[in-house]
């Protein structure tokens, strides 16, 4: 039996740089000079182990240390990795004061390191690989969720208008093309017949519940997608915006609530699990108590629709590690766990199958 991945350890901090995604240091030091109030080579640089989609590095100079995030190259799935989406949210966000990196400069030019890339600010603090937090206490434990909880609300209270973001996404219709979306790249990833996906893909659209107010959504809010303060429980920044749009904030909420639920693997291989942990000995909240938290924080009595989300986003996240495997066979896969991410999938259809049957009572 393989050993289970230790996620912190396997995801936590740099590494050399895979050779597929290498590029020339001194002509991406060369166009950042001119351009970059501050900076002065020579560079050094390194991969970020975690993250699956665009290529991450540290960014270091003489002086500061930077973080540098980039289109994947070769071949990719339509709409997917979208990183000048996340240069235009990121700026509109970080003017408003909300947690994310200050984002400094976008380069549109495959011509300098290959791919097109941005630069942003480097934040120092911790990110928790794991949702049960083993190296923590209760209260810090508690602490972290809560603002997590009250992070992802404020997220979801903006108006995009008001913002200057009507047009990052229609408004009406996303959970819809959501479907659409996920099950024609889960198509063109597929690796494998998994009947499981072939049901869900059928089941989706014919069972959409009523449409309510948009809003930003940030499309894969999960514990390891956020910087925490180093010395208190707050969030210093949030990570990862490629599937950020304006959506359906209770279709994005339902996604954060997964882990409670989410399937564990044998080789810890998918994302992180709560599923059987003791809260209350962790002093985690429970699902129902952290889902009323956030409803509160919206002004709202409950969350309608909920297994039909709960469907809909394992039904998700299956496409979206399949989307992995897929990198994997065409040699674009920028981590070198991903092959692991197919034993996923069929776990992740089957407990969607469970919330559509529910969704149906």
């Amino acid at each position: 039996m393989a050993r289970a991945l230790d996620r912190q350890a396997s995801f936590s901090g740099t590494k050399e740089i895979a050779p597929a995604l290498a590029f020339d240091f001194a002509a991406l030091a060369d166009f950042l000079a001119p351009r970059l109030a501050g900076f002065a080579g020579p560079v050094a640089a390194r991969q970020f182990k975690g993250g699956q989609s665009n290529p991450t590095y540290l960014i270091e100079t003489p002086a500061c240390r930077y973080v540098l995030r980039r289109k994947p190259p070769g071949k990719l799935l339509a709409s997917a990795h979208a990183v000048d989406r996340e240069f235009r949210i990121m700026t509109v966000l970080h003017r408003e004061g909300f947690p994310v990196a200050e984002p400094l400069l976008f380069c549109p030019d495959p011509e300098v390191i290959g791919t097109p890339f941005y630069i942003m600010a480097h934040i120092e603090g911790r990110i928790f690989w794991n949702p049960a937090m083993p190296d923590s206490t209760p209260g810090e434990r508690a602490g972290v969720y809560d603002v997590m909880n009250a992070t992802l609300a404020r997220l979801h209270r903006y108006e995009p208008a008001t913002l200057g973001l009507a047009d990052f996404g229609k408004a009406q219709g996303y959970v819809a093309r959501q479907i659409k979306r996920w099950s024609e790249n889960y198509r063109l990833s597929a690796t494998a017949d998994i009947p499981e996906m072939d049901r869900l893909m059928a089941w989706l659209p014919e069972h959409l519940p009523p449409e309510g107010r948009a809003a930003l959504v940030h499309g894969d809010y999960r514990l390891d997608n956020l910087i925490i303060n180093g010395g208190s429980p707050t969030v210093s920044a949030v990570l990862d915006w490629e599937l950020s749009t304006v959506g359906d904030p209770a279709a994005d909420f339902a996604y954060h609530l997964m882990a409670w639920d989410m399937p564990r693997l044998a080789s810890g291989a998918g994302t992180g699990s709560l599923l059987g942990a003791d809260l209350a000995a962790l002093g985690l909240p429970t699902r129902d108590a952290y889902a009323s938290a956030y409803a509160r924080r919206m002004g709202l009595a409950d969350i309608p629709h909920l297994d039909f989300y709960f469907a809909y986003n394992f039904f998700r996240i299956a496409a979206i590690l399949q989307g992995i495997v897929g990198r994997v066979r065409d040699g674009t896969a920028t981590n070198e766990n991903a092959p692991a991410m197919a034993e996923a999938v069929r776990p992740l259809a089957a407990t969607a199958l469970k919330f559509a049957k529910r969704a149906q009572r």
